[in-house]
């Protein structure tokens, strides 16, 4: 009897796209002898506190419908050291393992496996905020090299593309 997996994907925009983490994750789950049990997908900042796709993996492995979650990278699963470690001791006691694409096992019943689950839980952490700062100043050289930000009136380079239709279907009296 094979092992089921949750796989979970995560973006941060509705700009971006899960599909490549769920077709790489796919992949890897059959080389890894996986039955794959759901495909979850969400759209959220990082730091977003309600995951909806990822509640729903924790209520698989809390109803012992899965045996790991299959994740690209550890900062997918969670972006703080403290949502991390909590959702890994939960998934731990009922007996879930968290499993990065790169073959990285979480398996919290051993000092060991604490130990590296929580540096790593702290390297997402300083990963996440690196990024932080690089963006903030990204944004303040823009600032000062005269780049104005934020909405400005008018028309957005997305409402462009919808805006044939939406005067389609305002002609048609369609709503």
């Amino acid at each position: 009897m094979g092992q089921w997996a949750a796989i979970y994907t995560t973006v941060s925009t509705a700009d971006q796209s899960c599909e490549r983490q769920a077709s790489e994750l796919t992949s890897f789950a059959g080389r890894c002898g996986y039955d794959v049990a759901g495909i979850f997908m969400e759209t959220a900042p990082g730091a977003a506190a309600n995951l909806t796709a990822r509640n729903e993996v924790m209520d698989l492995a809390q109803t012992r419908q899965i045996d790991a979650v299959l994740v690209s990278e550890l900062s997918r699963w969670g972006r703080s050291t403290q949502a991390l470690l909590a959702t890994l001791h939960r998934l731990a006691r009922w007996k879930v393992s968290v499993v990065a694409m790169n073959g990285m096992t979480f398996g919290l019943d051993t000092p060991h496996g604490r130990m590296v689950a929580t540096m790593l839980a702290g390297i997402a952490q300083f990963e996440r905020e690196l990024i932080s700062e690089r963006v903030k100043s990204g944004l303040a050289a823009a600032k000062a090299r005269g780049k104005k930000l934020g909405r400005r009136p008018g028309q957005r380079p997305k409402s462009d593309r919808f805006t044939p239709n939406l005067l389609q279907a305002v002609s048609e009296r369609r709503s």
